[in-house]
C-alpha cells in the first residue's frame, strides 16, 4: 500500500532545507519548509504533518523551543521530531530526547543516513496511527457488542417481569390497567424527583409492575374475600411483601433489584408505622416510597371487590393529608404540583 507522506523542514539556511529535499526527494514526500521556529509553528499549526525536520540553532526561537511549544500543542505533540545540527555533544541530544525528539541527525548530511532514519521513522509514525485506529475500532466494536448484550440481558429480565405480572393478574383481584396505571404513575414521579436519572425512571417504571407479585403466595379465598379482613388474615396478606422477597432477593440483574425493592418496600411508611420492617422516612428506599403513592392512588379510585372507587380528588385529598405520616413529604409535594397530569394518568388508561 502506497503512503503519502508530508513533511516539514526547518533551517535558518536555506540551503540546508535545499540540501536536505534534493537528498529526500526521490521517495515522493511531500515536503513544506519554514526558515525560522516562529514560521514554523505557524505553519504546523495550519497543515498536518508525518515527520518534522527541525534545526537547533536558529534565532529568535530556537528548535528546541519550537519542539516544547510543538509537544505542548494538542494538535502537533504526536508529530514526530528528528534534530538537525552541527552539534552532537552530550548535552544537545539528552536535551533534544527529553524535549520528545524521536531523533537526531548531524551536519552535514550523510545521504544514506538521511534517507534510512526519515524513512524508518515515517514508517514507525503511521503504523502508531494505525495501531492507534485499530485499538479505536476495537474499542468501539468491543463496546458496541456490550451495549448489545445489556439490550438483550434487560429485554430478557422485562419479558420475565411480564410474565409474572399476567400471572399475578390471573390470581389476584388487580387487572392489568390497574398494573399499567401503577407503571405509568410511578414513571412520572420519578421523573418529577430531582435525584433521579433516566436509568432511574426505567428501573421503576419497568420493576413497579411486580410491586404485588408476592399475592401469588397468598391464598385465592383472601384475595378475593369481599368484605373487611380478619386480623389474622390481613397477617397473611402482609406476608406478600416478604414471599416475594425471598424470591426476588437471590438474583442481581438491576431490574430484579428494582422489583425487589418495590415489592418488599412498598407498604413501608414514611412515620415507621407501615410493614414488614416498619422502616421509617429515608430508610425506605426512594423507589419503594414512589410506588407507595402510585398504588394507593390507583387502589383509591378503582373499585375493588372489598370497596367502591374514590372520585380523583377523595384520593388526592387523602394522600395530601398523609404527607409526612404514610408518605414522603416531598414527593407528595411533587403530586400536589402536579395533580392535573396525575388525575389524567389515573383516569385515562
Amino acid at each position: 500500500m502506497d503512503f503519502s507522506y508530508d513533511i516539514l523542514i526547518v533551517d535558518d539556511v536555506s540551503d540546508n532545507i535545499k540540501v536536505a529535499m534534493n537528498i529526500l526527494k526521490e521517495n515522493n514526500y511531500n515536503f513544506s519548509f519554514a526558515t525560522s521556529g516562529a514560521q514554523a509553528l505557524e505553519i504546523a499549526k495550519n497543515k498536518k504533518f508525518d515527520l518534522i525536520l527541525l534545526d537547533i540553532m536558529m534565532p529568535d526561537i530556537n528548535g528546541f523551543e519550537v519542539c516544547k511549544e510543538l509537544k505542548n500543542n494538542e494538535k502537533t505533540k504526536e508529530i514526530p521530531v528528528i534534530f538537525l545540527s552541527a552539534k552532537a555533544d552530550i548535552d544537545s541530544l539528552s536535551k533534544g530526547f527529553t524535549l520528545g525528539a524521536v531523533d537526531y541527525i548531524t551536519k552535514p548530511f550523510h545521504a544514506a543516513e538521511l534517507i534510512a532514519r526519515v524513512h524508518n521513522h515515517l514508517e514507525l509514525y503511521r503504523a502508531k496511527i494505525l495501531l492507534q485506529q485499530n485499538n479505536i475500532d476495537l474499542h468501539v466494536k468491543m463496546k458496541y457488542n456490550e451495549e448489545r448484550l445489556l439490550s438483550e440481558l434487560e429485554k430478557g429480565q422485562k419479558e420475565i417481569i411480564y410474565i409474572l405480572t399476567e400471572i399475578m393478574e390471573s390470581t389476584s383481584d388487580e387487572t392489568g390497567k390497574h398494573i399499567k396505571r401503577v407503571a405509568l404513575v410511578s414513571q412520572y414521579m420519578a421523573q418529577l424527583h430531582p435525584s433521579l436519572d433516566e436509568e432511574d425512571v426505567k428501573n421503576v417504571f419497568h420493576a413497579s409492575p411486580m410491586h404485588d407479585i408476592g399475592k401469588i403466595t397468598i391464598p385465592r379465598e383472601i384475595l378475593h374475600k369481599p368484605g373487611k379482613l380478619t386480623d389474622e388474615e390481613f397477617e397473611i396478606m402482609k406476608n406478600h411483601t416478604t414471599n416475594a422477597h425471598q424470591v426476588l432477593s437471590k438474583y442481581k440483574r438491576k431490574l430484579i433489584q428494582a422489583a425487589d425493592i418495590i415489592a418488599y418496600q412498598h407498604h413501608e411508611k414514611w412515620n415507621g408505622s407501615g410493614y414488614p420492617c416498619g422502616l421509617k422516612g429515608e430508610e425506605i428506599h426512594l423507589y419503594g416510597r414512589i410506588v407507595a403513592i402510585a398504588d394507593v392512588l390507583d387502589a383509591l379510585t378503582h373499585k375493588r371487590v372489598y370497596k367502591e372507587s374514590w372520585s380523583f380528588d377523595e384520593a388526592a385529598k387523602y394522600i395530601i393529608e398523609h404527607k409526612g405520616t404514610q408518605f414522603d413529604p416531598f414527593l407528595v409535594k411533587l403530586f400536589e404540583e402536579n395533580l392535573e397530569k396525575f388525575r389524567e394518568l389515573i383516569l385515562e388508561n
